[in-house]
């Protein structure tokens, strides 16, 4: 996420037009929401606009928070120039390398065409100088494109090099059925949608998907095997209300539709399209106690969502799959508190099962746990949940991927103990739809190669975010990032199946 999220919901003031029924299968709740779309701003345009203003003058802050400490590690030679990679890997796997030794990179986005070795990386740049003169974004989004399944990088550039403020949270996706790149980004609070018909080499001007919504924050993507439908959630005003926005000309125009009007803030982490054209997306709705802001620390349970459209986004329905406790506060430098807590990945495997996994923790403060569960009936009901992540250690932000049937591949960073300064990505893979899991693998394996990193682990997960793609070839392909703290500075890394 951009590094000005979390900021919790007051009470709702909006009234969503929706039909809502609710039936109950062990934990599972069921609310049904369309076609009407819903009134993007009901309530005083000065709440609104506080509301925006204030995310916009904390991102400006942590911008500089960054830059600040960047520049602080560069002068004391801890950052901006190139260490030795040094890498111990597991077998089958290449090695960690660093996307660029120089930058300070955070929370990058992966996709790699199914049907070529083309792959393509796009990470949040902070440690560089602009790309363009003038009115140009400050952080930006560079594009690392590869045309042999990963084994070469082309040099990092600016997905869009568009004039106005920063760029943030980018997502990537590769159009199964023609090779088409199609990403989104936030330019300051704004989601924007672009896509490349040439493998990267030129891409579209950037279309707005928000219509009229006031902000916009942590878009996924999600897209159909032949480009036409493109859906994205993210999450919006009124303090945290989850989106859809979808377009059915490839991205030409778009339809907004709030899905939810509630106290909690959703954040969309993750979404699929299933190869009959069902689309998922999870998210994970957080409570916040008396209206608080960004650093505060949840209250109740942390409600893991997926929703689901079987009719090409006309209606939207609302599956709770699980309920978990907030868990382990960040104190790392910079820190929010909540910065653990509330992700999840989904992915949908050629014959329509449903992987879903998720982290939080069984009593409120302690280790959190990365949980996995599957659905074959579209979300209606779910398996009882298998626990991925190793007992006694704290685990978050998982990533996950599919092909074939039944071939699924996940990620998630996780502590060695409860030492909060001990990180590791973990890898495990099931054969069966996430009935079973193989044993884990280190694959954050390089022990040098930045001044946060050991052979022990790394200081800090970097961003909460990171993915998982699966190239043409059927390798895993891994991307996420480390640091000396959330402020930084630090960098984004990947590891590869050659």
């Amino acid at each position: 996420m951009a590094p000005t999220l979390r900021r919790p919901s007051n009470a709702a003031l909006l009234s969503i037009v929706a039909v809502v029924a609710l039936a109950f299968m062990g934990t599972l709740a069921i609310g049904q929401f369309g076609p009407p779309t819903v009134p993007l701003q009901a309530r005083g345009g000065h709440e609104v606009e506080a509301e925006e203003n204030a995310e916009a003058e904390e991102q400006a802050e942590e911008v500089e928070e960054k830059h600040e400490a960047y520049e602080e590690a560069v002068r004391e030679g801890k950052a901006g120039k190139e260490f030795a990679v040094a890498a111990a890997p597991a077998a089958g796997w290449a090695g960690e390398q660093l996307v660029d030794s120089v930058a300070d990179d955070w929370e990058p986005a992966i996709a790699a065409d199914p049907a070529a070795p083309w792959v393509y990386i796009l990470t949040t740049r902070y440690g560089t100088s602009k790309p363009c003169p003038g009115n140009c974004p400050d952080p930006w989004i560079a594009l690392e494109i590869s045309a042999d399944g990963g084994a070469t990088w082309t040099e990092g550039k600016p997905l869009c090099a568009c004039k106005g403020g920063g760029q943030f949270d980018p997502i990537i996706e590769v159009v199964p059925g023609t090779g088409a790149v199609y990403a989104v980004y936030m330019s300051g609070f704004n989601v924007m949608f672009i896509k490349s018909t040439n493998h990267g080499t030129t891409w579209s001007a950037p279309v707005k998907t928000y219509g009229n919504i006031s902000w916009n924050d942590k878009p996924v993507i999600a897209v159909s095997d032949d480009g036409k439908d493109v859906y994205v959630s993210f999450n919006g005003p009124t303090g945290g209300d989850p989106y859809v926005v979808q377009s059915h000309d490839s991205g030409a125009t778009w339809t907004q539709r709030k899905l939810v009007d509630s106290n909690r803030y959703y954040f969309a982490f993750d979404a699929d399209v299933a190869p009959d054209g069902t689309v998922y997306f999870g998210e994970s709705a957080i409570l916040y106690g008396g209206g608080g802001n960004k650093g505060t620390t949840p209250t109740g349970t942390i409600d893991e969502h997926v929703f689901v459209s079987t009719d090409k986004g006309a209606t939207f329905t609302d599956r709770l799959v699980a309920s978990v406790q907030p868990g382990l506060a960040c104190v790392a430098a910079g820190c929010p508190p909540d910065f653990y807590l509330g992700h999840n990945a989904l992915t949908v495997d050629a014959t329509g099962r449903v992987v879903f996994i998720y982290d939080g923790a069984t009593t409120a403060g302690g280790l959190q746990t990365i949980s996995a569960q599957t659905s074959t009936t579209r979300g209606v009901s779910w398996s009882a949940a298998v626990t991925l992540s190793a007992p006694g250690n704290e685990a978050t932000a998982p990533a996950i991927e599919s092909t074939g049937s039944g071939d699924i591949r996940a990620w998630y960073y996780q502590t060695t103990g409860s030492n909060p300064d001990i990180w590791n990505v973990y890898y495990r893979t099931s054969t069966n739809g996430g009935s079973t899991w193989s044993a884990a693998v280190r694959i954050s394996d390089a022990t040098s190669g930045a001044t946060y990193k050991s052979a022990a682990g790394f200081l800090e997960i970097y961003g909460d975010y990171g993915e998982i793609a699966i190239t043409s070839a059927g390798k895993t392909i891994a991307t996420w990032a480390e640091g000396t703290s959330y402020t930084g500075p630090g960098g984004v890394w990947f590891n590869r199946q050659p």
